[in-house]
């Protein structure tokens, strides 16, 4: 088995300077209702064994009728209300909290009500994904539609002691589409020993 390119075949040792490899990037071409990012289990960069955190960076858009989306993040195809979450939101006027279980963590997005061409950032983070315990997440999130945006902080749990093997991304609002031009990174954050 060929070694990941990250690791030098001489020493052994990690070539990269960073923690984090990427993993995948898919860019829409036209609408489509999941985006499905899958571990390939082969040794290689896309084996999600040899991480231990995963990241998501999503530039993204929705077909929902709202100004703001939602994409919903299952993992290992678990629509189950296993997905524990307390949101805070801001919109530079007021805080809100929320505490909720659902079928799904949550990614922000902008919706097909926002102004053309605007999209919403998005950024997941899936801690000790090949542990024997519950897995913990931490999203962030910024849209702006002219002027009228906002920003939020979630944490949650997924309440299953399986690794992570399978993420899926949809539009959540409206059960509709993520948009063509919306694009999503997963890179793996390697464990990493300092003298």
């Amino acid at each position: 088995m060929a070694l990941p390119a990250y690791i030098d075949a001489t020493t052994g040792a990690i070539t990269d300077g960073e923690a984090w490899v990427g993993i995948a990037t898919t860019t829409l071409g036209s609408d489509a209702a999941t985006v499905t990012f899958t571990s390939t289990d082969d040794g290689q960069v896309g084996d999600w064994s040899q991480y231990m955190d995963l990241v998501i960076i999503g530039y993204s858009r929705t077909d929902t009728g709202h100004v703001y989306g939602w994409i919903g993040v299952n993992l290992n195809n678990d629509t189950g209300s296993n997905y524990d979450q307390q949101w805070f939101y801001g919109d530079g006027s007021s805080v809100t909290a929320y505490t909720f279980g659902d079928a799904v963590w949550y990614m922000g997005s902008m919706g097909g009500g926002a102004g053309a061409n605007e999209f919403g950032v998005g950024v997941f983070q899936i801690f000790d994904i090949n542990s024997g315990k519950y897995k913990a997440g931490l999203g962030q999130r910024a849209a702006d539609s002219a002027g009228d945006g906002y920003v939020s902080l979630q944490v949650g749990t997924w309440k299953s002691q399986d690794a992570v093997s399978e993420i899926d991304l949809t539009e959540y609002t409206t059960a509709g589409n993520i948009v063509a031009g919306s694009s999503f990174s997963l890179f793996g954050v390697l464990p990493r020993m300092v003298a």
